[in-house]
């Protein structure tokens, strides 16, 4: 079956950096669209970044542009979330998802799920 793990968060101090990894299995890999999304206790999932199956388009949410970089490795079946200058507002649950529309930002539109992995950004 399909599944997507992910891995890469912790606690850092604002300013800090973290990379998030997801490993695919189960699927054909290179043929999905992978996003990146984020929930907040209290808060909805929303996108943060994601990336087309090729790796030649990708599109962030306003608040990580310049800060945050998706990319994927098709030979590795991986997609990274290199996320820089990060600040308390980064803080939550980081899950990494694969659809097979191009890049679009609505959870709904994703087929599958990891399991999330918490990123905590302390002031």
């Amino acid at each position: 079956q399909v599944q997507l793990v992910e891995s890469g968060g912790g606690l850092v101090q604002a300013g800090g950096s973290l990379r998030l990894s997801c490993a695919a299995s189960g699927l054909t890999f290179s043929s999905y669209g992978m996003g990146w999304f984020r929930q907040a206790p209290g808060k909805e999932r929303d996108i943060v970044a994601a990336i087309s199956w090729s790796g030649g388009y990708a599109r962030y949410v306003d608040s990580v542009k310049g800060r945050f970089t998706i990319s994927r490795d098709n030979a590795k079946n991986t997609v990274y979330l290199q996320m820089n200058s990060l600040k308390p507002e980064d803080t939550a649950v980081y899950y990494c998802a694969a659809t097979q529309g191009r890049v679009p930002r609505e959870p709904y539109e994703y087929d599958y799920w990891g399991q999330g992995t918490q990123v905590t950004v302390s002031s």
